[in-house]
């Protein structure tokens, strides 16, 4: 049996540093064969997952060895980190390792919304035109920027923001106004976010306090054309009530890089279909060659120096 047991995806490199120190045994499959996962943790001293592994307690039931679970990502809402608690296993996200990916997928998506002009390569290929259509777009410079959320990411995307010259606000209740985070951005609070905001960011976690906290009520104190941006967590975001406001015209165009139901099926999926200001993409904000590179450094460094007793 194997000291540690990797779930999903993880950097060679990074594998090759673990399995140099302990039997380790990588199989990116186990995040869809829970049986399988959980026989190969009988064993197991440390268990590394990305945000597919569904890390529950009948999972973990009867790995009396485990220690600790290292998670190549930052959100651990796929681990029940309660159970964990209970059971002295701790539980290590790849904090900040992935920020700087996430950030510049939240700014690319707003520049691209903004301007308004990339979806014409399939008219003018075909010997269309649509010139006069595409020149409203709207410049990045001079607008606002609101960071819902004001950890790592959104800091990252707070600099690369203000570099473009938008102006940035934020707003997170779980920093105190003391922090010297604030000297990066105004805070605010949320509703106050949602009204100056020509561009609103989530960076905040999937909790029971976040869940569907831009609702159809959040959205109606949106300025008339934003653009809304979740590289979060699905389920911040109510679909039903965004996809509403994109219908009618109330905001300018939406980026949605995770979903409530992942992967995103073709029914869930079709509702967005007809919408032409939409960007939608797989849950790979974070996930670029450079940080699949940091993000396993860090968590082969946190769970080796764990099992070698240097926590």
């Amino acid at each position: 049996m194997s000291d540690i047991v990797i779930s999903e995806f993880m950097d060679e490199a990074a594998v090759a540093r673990l399995s140099a120190r302990f039997s380790t045994l990588y199989a990116p499959d186990l995040a869809e064969k829970p049986e399988a996962l959980k026989g190969a943790l009988a064993e197991a001293r440390a268990l590394i997952v990305r945000n597919r592994t569904e890390v529950r307690a009948d999972i973990i039931e009867g790995a009396d060895a485990l220690e600790c679970i290292g998670r190549l990502g930052v959100g651990v809402d796929n681990i029940d980190t309660l159970c964990c608690a209970r059971r002295g296993i701790a539980v290590y996200p790849a904090a900040a390792a992935n920020a700087l990916s996430v950030a510049e997928y939240v700014i690319s998506t707003a520049l691209l919304l903004l301007r308004g002009a990339y979806r014409s390569t399939s008219a003018v290929a075909a010997g269309q035109w649509p010139r006069g259509e595409l020149m409203r777009g709207r410049e990045a410079s001079g607008k606002v920027i609101g960071l819902i959320g004001f950890g790592a990411s959104g800091r990252e995307t707070a600099r690369r923001a203000e570099a473009l010259g938008l102006d940035v606000i934020a707003t997170d209740p779980h920093i105190p106004a003391s922090d010297p985070a604030w000297n990066e951005a105004p805070r605010t609070d949320l509703p106050t976010l949602l009204a100056q905001a020509d561009v609103v960011s989530l960076h905040v976690p999937l909790t029971d306090e976040t869940r569907y906290l831009i609702d159809a009520a959040a959205l109606s104190l949106m300025k008339p054309g934003a653009i809304l941006i979740n590289a979060a967590r699905g389920g911040i975001v109510e679909e039903t009530a965004l996809v509403a406001a994109l219908q009618d015209g109330r905001l300018g165009g939406a980026a949605l890089d995770v979903f409530e139901t992942e992967p995103l099926t073709a029914e869930a999926g079709a509702v967005f279909a007809s919408l032409p200001n939409v960007v939608l993409t797989p849950h790979i904000a974070g996930l670029t060659a450079e940080s699949n590179l940091r993000v396993g450094r860090v968590i082969a460094d946190v769970v080796i120096n764990h099992l070698e007793g240097r926590k």
